[in-house]
């Protein structure tokens, strides 16, 4: 990996219902993030973050997009940013904020990429769109948002669709996915690593597999790590917890794992709702996962 990192925190919170997961980004840097990977040798630039407008009535009203317009707005805002990142050579490390951010954050990677791969970790598939969503919020629509199906308003945030390909997508810890989501992944031929299969393979076998299945066919690997991926039992501050997901150890092996492969090229880590915590420990949580994903090691 890239030794120089540069932070950017996106305080979003109008692509969900729950409040609190704007102040993500500051629990995140208050588990100490900045330390932890300074210690490790990186030299870390935190360009603060992202000023997210106000929610208004807009089109999204009548299209089952909840906050359309400020999810667009700070999506712009966030790509632009992203895209200097890249452009500089630093490791992109996105705080959120809830999912929908992930808009933002692929369209100002994957411009600089001929074949992104990407790695959803996260008990949802984020695959709905206006007319599959039951909710209308935007923070269970990046996927699909990325692959080209949705609004247009989203699906050409940075001038270009779509972002990435099925075919270069891995979802893991899957366990929470609505019928229009099962529809697109067969439609699709979407990779995806339910939590049947973690059992039954073991983390070991899911992570060497989704690094085989990617090494070859992209340039480079975006990891987008959703804290409700976890066991609410590990990570409880999160706005959409699913029962019986992946353990605080088999994320560390995870993330160890894709150290070592040396795949991942940007990443960000999100839906860290403090409100909904218990003293910080999700926001610890990810930031020790960081540290075993930028190389720290038990011994």
């Amino acid at each position: 990996m890239k030794k120089k990192i540069s932070i950017i925190g996106v305080p979003m919170d109008l692509g969900q219902m729950r409040r609190g997961v704007d102040m993500g980004p500051s629990a995140i840097r208050y588990a100490g993030v900045v330390d932890r990977l300074e210690q490790l040798g990186y030299e870390i630039e935190d360009l603060g973050d992202i000023e997210i407008g106000k929610p208004d009535r807009d089109i999204g009203e009548t299209v089952n997009l909840r906050n359309l317009k400020a999810v667009v707005v700070a999506s712009r805002k966030l790509a632009d940013q992203v895209d200097l990142v890249v452009q500089k050579g630093n490791f992109p490390l996105v705080l959120g904020g809830d999912h929908s951010i992930a808009i933002g954050s692929l369209a100002g990677i994957s411009k600089h990429y001929k074949d992104l791969g990407v790695i959803w970790y996260d008990a949802h598939g984020d695959l709905n769109s206006s007319e599959t969503s039951p909710t209308g919020n935007i923070h269970g629509m990046p996927l699909a948002v990325s692959l080209g199906i949705g609004h247009p308003h989203l699906t050409f945030i940075g001038g270009y669709a779509p972002k990435i390909k099925p075919e270069n997508i891995v979802i893991i810890g899957a366990r929470s996915l609505d019928k229009g989501e099962k529809e697109l992944i067969k439609d699709k031929g979407i990779k995806v690593y339910t939590m049947h299969e973690i059992d039954r393979l073991g983390m070991t076998k899911v992570i060497e597999e989704t690094i085989h299945y990617l090494k070859n066919k992209t340039d480079g690997v975006h990891l987008s790590l959703d804290l409700d991926g976890l066991d609410p039992a590990d990570a409880p501050g999160v706005g959409t917890p699913v029962i019986g997901g992946v353990s605080y150890r088999e994320s560390h092996l995870a993330m160890e794992m894709l150290e070592e492969s040396k795949i991942i090229t940007s990443a960000e880590f999100v839906e860290v709702n403090p409100i909904l915590d218990e003293r910080n420990k999700t926001a610890i949580v990810a930031v020790a996962l960081m540290g075993s994903l930028f190389g720290e090691k038990l011994l």
